[in-house]
């Protein structure tokens, strides 16, 4: 599915030198095309549980992911998009 711009997206890996963990919800805010022509990548805002922004992080584009409406929020608040969640509802 294509990535649309300012729509919720879930982290399918951990962003090394973040806090940010697979399945964590972001909202995607611009794709940065790659200067030497590698991967696109993504550039997320993350919002605490009251609506606060708390962070705004760069990521390539392949470890972000649409929510699916057949996803649900773990016991965190996180939603399960991890490649392994992804198959098992496949």
């Amino acid at each position: 599915m294509k990535l649309e711009l300012y729509k919720e997206v879930a982290l399918l890996r951990t962003i090394p030198g973040t806090q940010l963990r697979a399945g964590d919800v972001a909202v995607l805010v611009e794709i940065v095309p790659h200067p030497a022509g590698g991967e696109d990548g993504a550039l997320l805002e993350v919002f605490n549980a009251i609506g606060e922004s708390i962070a705004v992080v760069t990521a390539p584009c392949s470890v972000v992911a649409r929510l699916r409406a057949d996803a649900s929020a773990n016991q965190t608040g996180k939603y399960d998009q991890t490649p392994e969640a992804l198959a098992a509802i496949s």
